[in-house]
């Protein structure tokens, strides 16, 4: 019981009154029970029934958090046809997070209408608002734009010195797969060796993440293998072997010398009478080193001539496919402003900013107008790159708007076989404008995948990648395919999707493809240019989002989607004693979950219940904490000091 008036500012004082007809509320009650006792006694004992307008007071709800930097969510309500009035507790400037309680309301309003369907369509619209977070306009931060990946979740697909420490604490890696399930046994294509495969071997450099992978095929077909560690490759990497291939043992390992002489003569003394035959990239961190070493042994190889030296360079891979013709990325790069100030006062905003030789989303930031631009380059030569040292040069790119695929393929002597194509299901998410959802196969008859498979290979053919696995990611645009950034590698993720890929063919993936490109012509030459339409089944990679945050005490959900009928594999960092924020890019993704059935309805259906669990906030018990649980119309938000 409070003592005293109703708080709020008063703000309800006119909607009080038109609830009773206009002739009183508490205020002229409270006035006349000091002054007036015979108009107190004329007060009725109750407001009448029914009431005579309709009306209530709207606290708001944001679903997001951020520096405001305007506010169109409140113009827009004050032009509501029930508006009445409205109290806001954030401000331009004010830091707004997500509303857990009262504190964090930022601010409430009053309609009132005489007509109830034009207050509900009113109070409908202030919740739509709220749910596309139409409130707030926020100051632009640095934008994770790639996707989750093993190493987002834990242990990582690159260099951990490649790593940012993420903002959720995540000590181990959850890895969970099926064993039971019918599809993942036999039916997949028998790869027979020639005579010779027992005394032949092949060198693969650091073999990490699918890279094991690739390594495991290539020992099922008897070849013995030699791990080639590059310099400053972690121990801790070295273990990073996925579920999938339990525990490899290599013929020898051998670690990079000084220079490309030491490691040529150090391989061939651990091959001994062995001969090499192959030499294979294992992951991102062994592409360079895997085309000057396979140069160096006259094996197969992508070779290190003029331009194509640097065809992992996300800058000279632009310039290097514009020269042959093809849709490429607008961009200017510099290490000093006037380098880049003609294009950043020309091109179409937002655009991209991020260092030529960064690592993974380093210091990539979406700017939204000239002066964000100009801030983050400066920026960026002033902060310590996350692999060490400064920043040299900044690149600016057009920003790509457009769905976002992935082609992977395999190539032997400039041919190229297109293994699969995925799309990426990203969508917005607590506030963040680009939140991947998952990724899903798409038919290869579809008039998308035909224009991505084409210019796919001609990308390949303008970067020189005529040999092994490649992962292009290609953004499908108003004026055609533009390429993102090709991998010169298998694509990543440990391989998980491995077996869903060889499923939707019938019996191989992109692993199979590029072992025999280097190793067995004759298949590859009989793997199909592209997978079969329609597809031999159904499937597709669902990326966890969290709408809540904690401290996990619990991991009910995990328990619920391996109960799933198309379950597949789970990979997560998230465990019991972790903090969970709300997922709104690559560090706070949760894990992912492969699905696959030869029923697409089944796939369909076991994909809504983990979205509803995510809703539901089912995937994890949280710690119980302490929650200011009072009424709001008790509360004058300016004692918050919020705005």
């Amino acid at each position: 019981m409070n003592c005293r008036a109703h708080g709020g500012d008063g703000n309800w004082v006119p909607l009080g009154r038109a609830l009773t007809g206009g002739k009183y509320c508490q205020i002229e009650a409270t006035a006349a029970a000091y002054l007036d006792e015979e108009e107190f006694n004329d007060i009725p004992d109750m407001p009448p029934s029914p009431l005579k307008a309709q009306g209530l007071d709207i606290h708001l709800v944001s679903y997001s958090k951020g520096k405001v930097l305007s506010t169109p969510g409140f113009d827009v309500i004050k032009k509501l046809p029930s508006f009445v009035w409205l109290s806001p507790a954030a401000s331009i400037g004010s830091e707004v997070t997500y509303t857990v309680d009262l504190v964090t309301c930022p601010g409430c309003v009053i309609l009132m209408h005489d007509d109830e369907k034009v207050l509900q369509k009113d109070v409908d619209f202030i919740r739509y608002l709220e749910e596309i977070n139409g409130l707030f306009v926020y100051e632009t931060k640095g934008e994770s734009l790639a996707r989750p990946t093993a190493a987002t979740y834990g242990l990582g697909s690159t260099p951990m010195a490649h790593r940012k420490m993420a903002s959720i604490d995540r000590p181990n890696l959850l890895r969970i797969m099926s064993n039971d399930r019918p599809m993942l046994r036999g039916g997949l294509m028998k790869k027979f060796t020639t005579v010779d495969a027992s005394k032949e071997v092949v060198v693969v450099v650091d073999p990490y993440s699918t890279g094991c992978v690739i390594v495991q095929e290539i020992q099922s077909r008897g070849y013995k293998v030699i791990a080639l560690w590059t310099r400053g490759f972690s121990e801790e990497m070295k273990k990073h072997v996925p579920v999938s291939c339990g525990t490899i043992t290599y013929h020898k390992e051998v670690t990079e010398g000084d220079n490309i002489g030491e490691t040529t003569r150090e391989l061939y003394s651990a091959a001994g009478q062995l001969r090499i035959v192959a030499c294979i990239c294992g992951g991102e961190a062994g592409v360079d080193a895997a085309d000057l070493i396979s140069e160096r042994l006259m094996v197969r190889t992508n070779g290190t001539q003029g331009m194509f030296a640097k065809r992992r360079d996300k800058k000279v891979q632009q310039e290097l496919i514009k020269a042959a013709g093809l849709r490429s990325v607008r961009q200017a790069a510099g290490n000093k402003f006037s380098d880049v100030e003609a294009f950043l006062r020309s091109e179409h905003y937002p655009v991209v900013l991020k260092p030529t030789d960064s690592a993974g989303t380093d210091g990539v930031k979406l700017c939204h107008n000239f002066s964000e631009a100009k801030e983050h380059f400066h920026h960026l030569f002033e902060v310590e790159a996350v692999n060490g040292g400064y920043n040299t040069e900044v690149l600016c790119q057009e920003f790509l708007k457009g769905k976002e695929y992935v082609v992977d393929s395999a190539s032997r002597d400039g041919e190229h076989k297109t293994t699969a194509v995925w799309v990426y299901d990203k969508r917005p998410a607590n506030g963040a404008a680009f939140v991947y959802f998952g990724m899903l196969p798409i038919d290869t008859a579809s008039m998308e995948a035909k224009l991505l498979i084409n210019y796919t290979n001609l990308v390949l053919d303008a970067l020189g990648m005529k040999n092994g696995a490649s992962h292009a990611e290609v953004i499908l645009t108003a004026s055609g395919p533009c390429l993102v950034e090709m991998n010169c590698r298998a694509h990543g993720g440990d391989g998980n999707w491995r077996s869903l890929a060889r499923a939707l063919t019938g019996g191989y993936s992109q692993v199979e493809a590029c072992v025999d490109a280097y190793l067995d012509k004759k298949s590859f030459q009989s793997l199909p240019k592209i997978p079969p339409s329609p597809a031999k089944a159904f499937g597709e990679e669902v990326i966890l989002v969290s709408y809540a945050e904690g401290y996990v005490i619990g991991t009910p959900g995990y328990d619920a989607i391996k109960a799933l009928e198309s379950f597949v594999y789970l990979e997560t960092g998230v465990t019991i004693g972790c903090k969970v924020e709300r997922t709104v890019d690559l560090l706070t993704s949760l894990g992912s979950a492969i699905l696959l059935h030869e029923d697409e309805e089944v796939v369909k259906r076991d994909v809504m219940k983990i979205r509803d669990m995510e809703k539901n906030n089912q995937l994890f018990e949280f710690k119980q904490s302490t929650t200011l649980m009072s009424a709001t119309s008790m509360i004058n938000f300016n004692d918050f000091n919020i705005s």
